[in-house]
């Protein structure tokens, strides 16, 4: 049976990624939504899929975006820890967030998948390892942000019937050993392309799910700043890559 996603944000980096990956599938349609359209131009040639502008802090296009969508994959937003909430945030992680979850909840969506962020536990020690019952640590207002994305996928979940699922992104990367040097807590947050692609089908073919999960998006780094235990086991992930072996840190067991 064919499933038909819409992507918000699908011009992004991460949202370029996914849209590659899910075309390689057979079982979805995708509807490719965001403000900047020119990202998107080389998908519109697919009969399969469609391309579209939303504006997520437009309550009426979200409305027209989610019609006749089986799951929503929302990753529009400002995808910097630096962004200004009034300039930014506030338009689109907050009102945007809101919209896509009421109008997906308003057109019979199965399933919600959002974007969340390691950020939302950055005030945490480095040496910390966070799990899934940590209490939430913003650092800077993009993560406290998150975190209301993150409270407002609860909500729908068990006040709306809404399934939803929160990953909590880590620092995604397509690094080249060549390229710039990663941080130590980069490394232990990092997250791979492939990774992230094996982590996102997992979870939109995932059974028995309960309401609401927070997922947490890391590869299998020596040291994880999120401890991704329960993410394997509520949907199957299966990460290879390792930051600390792309940039060539060795480790001797005594």
């Amino acid at each position: 049976m064919v499933q038909k996603i819409l992507i918000t944000g699908a011009a992004g980096k991460i949202g370029q990624q996914i849209t590659n990956t899910l075309m390689k599938q057979t079982s979805y349609q995708l509807r490719l939504a965001d403000i900047n359209l020119c990202p998107l131009e080389k998908f519109k040639k697919s009969p399969d899929h469609e391309v579209t502008y939303l504006d997520v802090s437009s309550l009426e296009d979200c409305q027209e975006a989610c019609k006749n969508i089986d799951i929503v994959i929302h990753l529009a937003g400002d995808p910097s820890p630096d962004a200004d909430f009034y300039s930014s945030l506030l338009e689109s992680h907050i009102k945007g967030s809101y919209n896509i979850f009421k109008a997906a909840s308003d057109n019979g969506v199965t399933r919600v998948i959002a974007a969340s962020s390691a950020q939302t536990v950055e005030g945490y020690p480095l040496d910390f390892q966070v799990t899934d019952s940590s209490p939430i640590r913003p650092k800077n207002m993009y993560g406290v942000s998150k975190c209301f994305v993150e409270a407002l996928a609860s909500y729908f979940a068990y006040e709306k019937q809404l399934q939803s699922i929160a990953i909590r992104i880590g620092a995604y990367d397509d690094y080249k050993p060549e390229g710039q040097p990663l941080s130590a807590r980069d490394m232990s947050a990092y997250i791979s392309p492939e990774d992230f692609s094996d982590l996102l089908l997992k979870t939109i073919s995932a059974k028995n799910l309960p309401p609401f999960s927070i997922l947490h998006g890391l590869s299998d780094n020596r040291f994880k700043r999120l401890n991704i235990e329960e993410t394997k086991r509520l949907v199957g992930y299966t990460p290879y890559s390792d930051a600390f072996k792309l940039c060539g840190i060795k480790f001797f067991d005594r």
